[in-house]
């Protein structure tokens, strides 16, 4: 009787079991030597049902349906493993074979983690190796290059970091302003955040087109983390001193919600740098609802309210007197350091996101998002009053060292201000803010008919109030296991009014919204106005008014994606396809007195976007593979841009394009449980590139016609906006990372890195000034035309260098990881080759003409002369030495992390990660002048690494 029930249940649930089409995915984890990895966590995303291997490494899922499914496997001390897999409807039991876990490399909670979807076991499992190459976060060289050179400024491939798409819940982080990324908008929250995607460089993505340097796709699923809490502690000496943080996760319920939240602080009342604080709160809130096994939607709420100060670049001659942590942005006020350079603000972001599996062969994913708040960032202004800078160029000695023939009291000023620096005398070293109270209560300031004192000097706020939108869908399609359909479509809506505003009158009752560099041509007590619109009555502004500039940035960007990925033979194929439209807008809320096209809605650029990206990876064997990476494609330049001179004039900046990138790179690529290595060559042509600078010219030597045709000259001396456009560089190079394991537990790695970053053609320089407004030239027909610019002809630029990164590093490194779980390594890093990038208007033709006997040069000006002074300027090379070491424990269900690491052990301090070519002298009798004293005012000004640093994390998970 049993044996009949038996088989009469057996051939009952059979049908049922074949109508549902339920697979068994099972696998075993092993660690390098072929041991069992227990107790490692399983994730299967997007299901409730997490699993724990065994004692033997065996885990396993049941009853999965057919589809394309995401595992996450994390165990302390090891590498964190992302593996995808497809299950078919004539599958019983899917063998994913043995997975290798490998010991971490690198530190916990000090940047991107490890993703690396490997696949060691060769033949052993019917998961294509496209999921291996393509879904990798971090290959060998992009680890160490994120985790031990990143820290000094290393740029993979020199590429400027405007070409990164970073996205959070399926919508791009891009600014539309200025092209960067604003981390701090979600920093501390370094838990939240973690585990993202990344195609490196200019592969193609599943999730964005993306430019040229790197697409970053992170989720943020509450029901993605660990459930349970944790808390997290860390002591380090850099920006901030202490980071605390907790973080709780519910678990997906019985009725489908899942809660994760997480609150963090970061702070200093001093940082590594002298007279800079951090204090930032960070917040975020997921809630996740699935209705079914194919339906789920999450809302996130993600914010950090942050008020923090910088440090000043300074010149060789500050730091020589004052060291490397020499700040010039602070002084003392009533016992107290205060700053004058502070950024402050709340940008929260709410996202709405749907996941939806249509069918076992496609899904969509739809997201939402609103983000706003306003960005702060303070500086010291003045009107007609003496810069108050510490390191203004007349509170320096060079400038009085290099009169030839001084009056006494510039003699005098020599050792006045030598004891200064050499002594410290805070009272001028740094800024004096009792001295820029006392000057606003100077009874001269009083102007009855505003009922008070002007400001000699006030602090002022440049605000950014933006308001962002965004929209975007993406869509895959499984043809069958080896071939996928994806489309990704996105809209973003960007709204950013920019403003001056005014912070503290510093005792005062009033600052002037007027230009102090005007020209008072009716004798009047008002002019120069910088919003004619207002009256006379209207400029005199208290604190909260806004001064200076006014006006909105909109921008309008729609990107469809279509991409392709398919497997034939031993080829793995993946095309992704770019269409996209960007409509460009500024409206002046000011009206300047110099700038018709300051007020009002301006001309509109539109722009439109197209591309294509490849990627062959050819797969010898299992272990070995070739893999090839192209682009071409061209992106809208950002507002900032096209608006060259936004703050006073609509100006467009001339001629300015699409910003168009080749790039094509060939990697061979080993992957076995022993060796790890990746050779790549590459080569980035990037064309019609557009930069802009903003700064006061000595010596410009400007020209305007009148009305008349006659040529006016132009006051000696002015702020500059300076505009390079149309440039065109090359990146070429070679990069090498390397992953030997020599033991089980000993692991060497090493990364070499050869590059080659320059300018390739003569691009063209544009000014626009504060002391003219509109320019009067002949055009090309000898007509008198009226500009908001000048054209100051081509910067002979051409295989110039690049500045900004290390043209050459390397790296080698060795780790220690015990089965008991405690680790040790060190590094060491070597840079070379790094340059500043050259200042464009030195290097023009008007730059050595003399404006007596225009077309004619100074008298001695040869091309090796020209040559000598214009020398590029190299910076120094430098090696550092770094360690970390951590340990972990388990108690019953309870872990804690311990992990130390130390940067720049020797306390190398010559090593210079940026800086900028000084552009005061633009003709060449001052510059040269200035050059050879050997006391040069005007030299380059730099940012120095800081010192020897260290990083102490404690995490307790409950």
């Amino acid at each position: 009787m049993i044996k009949k029930l038996s088989l009469v249940s057996l051939f009952t649930l059979l049908p049922a079991s074949f109508y549902f089409a339920q697979t068994t995915v099972f696998a075993y984890l092993k660690d390098a030597d072929g041991k069992p990895i227990e107790r490692a966590e399983v994730d299967l995303k997007g299901n409730d049902n997490d699993v724990t291997a065994d004692k033997i490494g065996y885990f396993q899922f049941v009853d999965l349906q057919p589809g394309h499914y995401q595992i996450l496997i994390a165990k302390p001390n090891y590498e964190t493993k992302v593996m995808e897999f497809d299950v078919t409807s004539d599958e019983k039991r899917k063998d994913l074979g043995s997975i290798t876990l490998y010991p971490t490399l690198t530190n916990a909670d000090q940047g991107l983690t490890i993703i690396d979807s490997d696949n060691s076991d060769e033949g052993g499992n019917n998961q294509s190796s496209t999921v291996g190459l393509l879904q990798s976060s971090q290959d060998v060289f992009s680890r160490i290059a994120a985790f031990d050179l990143g820290f000094y400024w290393f740029r993979p491939r020199g590429i400027d970091g405007r070409s990164v798409e970073s996205m959070l819940n399926g919508v791009s982080m891009v600014e539309s302003d200025n092209g960067n990324v604003d981390f701090g908008n979600w920093g501390g929250l370094n838990e939240i955040t973690r585990y993202p995607e990344i195609s490196a460089n200019h592969a193609p993505s599943e999730y964005a087109f993306g430019g040229n340097s790197s697409v970053i796709y992170k989720n943020t699923k509450a029901s993605d983390y660990r459930k349970g809490s944790q808390l997290t502690y860390s002591l380090t000496n850099r920006n901030y001193t202490n980071r605390l943080s907790y973080r709780y996760s519910s678990g997906m319920s019985s009725k489908g919600w899942a809660f994760t939240g997480m609150i963090a602080r970061r702070w200093a009342q001093e940082g590594i740098q002298d007279g800079t604080f951090y204090d930032a709160y960070s917040g975020y809130l997921g809630i996740e609802k699935k209705f079914n096994d194919n339906h789920s939607m999450t809302f996130n709420a993600i914010g950090s309210k942050y008020n923090r100060s910088t440090s000043s670049p300074n010149t060789q001659e500050v730091y020589d007197f004052r060291g490397i942590h020499y700040n010039s942005y602070w002084g003392w006020q009533d016992g107290e350091k205060r700053s004058e350079r502070v950024r402050r603000g709340f940008q929260p972001l709410l996202q709405l996101q749907d996941f939806w599996k249509i069918n076992k062969k496609s899904q969509l994913w739809t997201s939402v998002s609103y983000q706003f708040g306003k960005d702060y960032s303070s500086r010291l202004d003045w009107y007609r009053a003496n810069n108050p800078s510490p390191t203004y160029y007349r509170n320096l000695p060079s400038y009085w060292l290099n009169y030839k023939n001084p009056a006494p009291a510039q003699a005098e000023n020599i050792g006045i201000t030598t004891d200064w620096w050499t002594n410290d005398d805070q009272s001028h070293t740094q800024i004096n803010w009792d001295n820029l109270y006392n000057a606003n209560r100077n009874g001269d300031l009083y102007m009855p008919q505003f009922g008070g004192r002007r400001a000699a000097y006030y602090l002022v706020d440049d605000v950014k109030d933006d308001k962002t939108f965004n929209v975007s869908t993406h869509y895959t399609y499984n043809f069958n296991d080896t071939s996928r359909f994806i489309l990704n479509v996105s809209y973003q809506n960007y709204k950013s009014e920019q403003y001056r505003e005014v912070n503290d009158l510093l005792g005062a009752d009033f600052a002037l919204n007027m230009d102090a560099f005007a020209s008072n041509t009716d004798a009047g007590s008002v002019w120069g106005k910088y919003n004619i619109q207002e009256s006379d009555a209207s400029v005199a502004k208290r604190e909260g008014d806004k001064i200076g500039y006014d006006y909105i940035f909109r921008r309008q960007e729609v990107k469809v994606n279509p991409a392709v990925k398919f497997s034939t033979g031993k080829f793995d194929i993946f095309v992704s396809g770019l269409f996209g439209y960007t409509n460009n807008s500024r409206e002046g809320l000011f009206q300047h007195y110099l700038y018709p096209s300051s007020y009002g809605k301006g001309e509109q650029k539109n722009f439109w976007n197209v591309g294509v990206k490849g990627q062959i990876t050819y797969r010898i064997n299992g272990r070995n593979f070739l893999v090839y990476n192209g682009a071409y494609f061209s992106q809208s330049p950002f507002l900032n841009d096209i608006y060259f001179n936004a703050r006073v004039s609509g100006v467009v900046t001339p001629n300015i394009k699409n910003v168009v990138i080749d790039a094509n790179d060939l990697s061979y690529v080993i992957a076995t449980p022993i060796v790890k290595v990746r050779l790549t060559g590459y080569l980035v042509n990037t064309q019609n590139e557009t930069s802009v600078q903003r700064y006061f010219a000595q010596g410009v030597k400007l020209t305007t016609l009148s009305e008349n045709g006659d040529q006016t000259p132009v006051q000696d001396g002015a702020f500059i906006t300076q505009v390079l456009a149309g440039a065109n560089k090359r990146n070429m190079g070679v990069e090498l990372g390397a992953q030997v394991k020599i033991t089980p537990t000993l692991t060497a790695s090493g990364l070499l890195s050869l590059g080659q970053y320059t300018y390739t053609n003569n691009p063209t320089v544009y000014f626009a000034s504060d002391a003219v407004g509109t320019f009067r030239e002949l055009d090309g027909n000898g007509n008198l035309v009226s500009r908001s610019y000048t054209n100051m002809g081509e910067a002979t630029l051409k295989n110039y260098k690049q500045g900004g990164t290390p043209q050459e590093a390397y790296n080698i490194g060795l780790r220690y990881s015990s089965p008991k779980y405690w680790w040790v390594g060190a590094n060491w890093n070597y840079f070379g080759h790094s340059y500043l990038d050259p200042s464009p208007v030195t290097r023009t033709e008007r730059f050595y003409s003399n404006p007596n006997t225009p077309g004619v040069p100074y008298d001695n000006v040869t091309d090796e002369e020209l040559a000598r002074v214009l020398t590029p300027t190299k910076l120094p090379s430098s090696f550092f030495l770094n360690a970390n070491a951590g340990k972990s424990w388990m108690f019953g269900k309870y872990y804690v992390l311990v992990s130390a690491s130390v940067n720049n052990i020797l306390n190398n301090k010559n090593y210079i990660t940026g800086g900028f070519e000084q552009t005061r002298n633009v003709n060449y009798n001052d510059y040269a002048n200035d050059y050879d004293s050997g006391n040069m005012v005007f030299a380059p000004k730099y940012w120095y690494s800081q010192g020897r640093s260290y990083f102490v994390n404690l995490q307790f998970r409950f």
